[in-house]
This record gives C-alpha cells, sequence and structure tokens, in this order.
C-alpha cells in the first residue's frame, strides 16, 4: 500500500524556485531516504505534503486522502519532526507535550516517559533551559509520542551525540518493526545508508533519482584503485569513467563502464594491485550532482 503518493507536485514562490514536478510514492513499512543539499527542496516539500504551504500545481496523498482537502485528519497519524525547533520557552517539557498531545486522539503517559528516559530527557527542566540538542530530544519525544503511522523527520539527528543518535535509530527501527512508515529527510548520506530501503535524490527542486541503496551503490558504480609498479604517469582511455584522480603510482576511478574493457586495458599495464569497491552512497550521490 501507498501510504505518500506524489504526482507532479510543484511549489513556487513568485519567481523563485521551490519545487518542481515531483512525482514518486513511500510504500507502507519502508523507510524512505529523501537527499540532496541545503536549499534543494526537501524542506519545501515536507512542508507540502502537511499543508504548512499549499502546493503551486500537482497533487498528494497520504494514507490515500488529499493533502489539502484532508489535512487535519492526515495529522492524527503523522508524527513530524522539523529541522528547526521553536517552543514556548517558559513551559516545562513534561507540561508542552501534555498540551502537545491533546491535539491527538491517543496519548499514553508512560509511554512518554519512556521515550524521556531512553533519550535521557529531564521532564521537569524548562524549555529555556534546554541546550539545542536536548530540544531535539523533545522535537523526538513529541513526533513519537501518539503512535504514529507515518513518521516524517526532517534533518533529524543535527543537535544529537553520537551516542544519542544511536539510540535514535535503535527508536526508528522499532517503529518500523510495528508498521511505521518514515520519510527520512537529510543531507548525511552516511545515516541513509544505514537505514534506508530506497532513497529520492533532489537537486534544484527536481527529482534526480528514485532507487533502492543496493542498486544506488552496487549495479551502477564501481570504486576501485589500481597501483601500479611505478610512479610513470598511465592513462585509461574508457567510457564509463565518472571520475578519475591520480597520487604518485595509485589511480582512483569512480567506473561506470564495462569491467572486461577495464581488465583488458590493466592486462597490459604494470599493474602491481588492485581493489574493487561497492562506492559509498556519498560517492553515487557526487556523481549525480556533479553530472
Amino acid at each position: 500500500m501507498k501510504i505518500v503518493d506524489i504526482k507532479n507536485l510543484t511549489k513556487t514562490y513568485n519567481k523563485n524556485r521551490g519545487i518542481i514536478n515531483l512525482t514518486f510514492s513511500i510504500e507502507e513499512g519502508e523507510i524512505f531516504g529523501f537527499i540532496g543539499p541545503n536549499g534543494a527542496g526537501k524542506s519545501t516539500t515536507i512542508r507540502t505534503l502537511l499543508n504548512f504551504i499549499y502546493p503551486t500545481s500537482g497533487s498528494a496523498t497520504v494514507f490515500g486522502k488529499d493533502i489539502v482537502k484532508d489535512s487535519k485528519e492526515i495529522r492524527q497519524n503523522v508524527g513530524y519532526l522539523p529541522s528547526e525547533i521553536h517552543y514556548y520557552d517558559d513551559m516545562r517539557v513534561i507540561d508542552l507535550l501534555k498540551y502537545s498531545a491533546g491535539f491527538y486522539k491517543k496519548f499514553n503517559p508512560n509511554r512518554m516517559k519512556e521515550l524521556a528516559e531512553r533519550l535521557d530527557l529531564d521532564l521537569h527542566k524548562k524549555i529555556e533551559d534546554l541546550s539545542f540538542g536536548n530540544r531535539k530530544k523533545v522535537g523526538i519525544v513529541q513526533a513519537l509520542l501518539h503512535g504514529p503511522k507515518l513518521l516524517i523527520l526532517d534533518e533529524p539527528t543535527s543537535g544529537l551525540d553520537p551516542l544519542m543518535q544511536n539510540t535514535f535509530f535503535e527508536l526508528l527501527l522499532e517503529e518500523r518493526k510495528k508498521g511505521t512508515t518514515i520519510f527520512f529527510s537529510s543531507h548525511i548520506l552516511s545515516e541513509v545508508q544505514k537505514l534506508c530501503d530506497r532513497v529520492a535524490i533532489i537537486k534544484e527542486g527536481e527529482l534526480v533519482k528514485v532507487e533502492t541503496i543496493e542498486n544506488l551503490t552496487k549495479k551502477n558504480l564501481k570504486y576501485i584503485t589500481i597501483t601500479f609498479e611505478q610512479t610513470e604517469p598511465m592513462d585509461l582511455k574508457l567510457d564509463g569513467i565518472v571520475k578519475k584522480e591520480v597520487n604518485g603510482n595509485e589511480m582512483t576511478l569512480l567506473y561506470s563502464g564495462d569491467m572486461k574493457a577495464l581488465l583488458n586495458q590493466l592486462n597490459a599495464l604494470p599493474v602491481k594491485d588492485l581493489l574493487i569497491q561497492e562506492p559509498t552512497l556519498e560517492e553515487v550521490f557526487m556523481h549525480y550532482y556533479e553530472k
């Protein structure tokens, strides 16, 4: 079942670009990555989905319901963590979370305490006394509190230390086991590679690619390190060399061509060592961005 279904979604701000003709869908129970640098259109997409801003054209559904007409109904089952969190400074964490829970039909005070303990969050502190990282924890508890069917996370780990990031990822995987669908927007590619099933790459408001992490990193590209016996310059003339760097007697390639053709050329050269690896998501991402 498609939990999120986006068709030709466009949002423009006067003459400024927002997002242009986005079309993709997210399946139930999936952790779906949404990647691009700051300013690529990730937050605009999310804010349009949540009906905080209206689309210029195109349409989208969440749980099969229209994002504009049925937005109140949709929000009952969505947990949202914005990239920047702003709260009433003079409220205590516990009061703020109880107030927030009042907007939903489901609220379990034990769940609130359990999440706060897991995240090492003091419920009795005032918001104004919290660090940026602890404010982020409040946002995480708030997003998970009502047992949402869809979690929308915008740059969720900024401000969290590495240990807390691991706890947060554990929480996400537990939610996924319960059947929750997760829309994970980030520019930190290692996180997306670790967590997500599929990923959409967005560039300057337009969709570049939607693919499984496995296909992105395995099928299309290889990261190749060739060590030659001497430091004299060696050259390879092949289709499919996306990127080449030479450092002394070592050459590194990002290669999408025919492996036999590469090996045939290397056979005639004084090769000392050869290492063929799957590229990281970061290398794949840069390949799409530099095109």
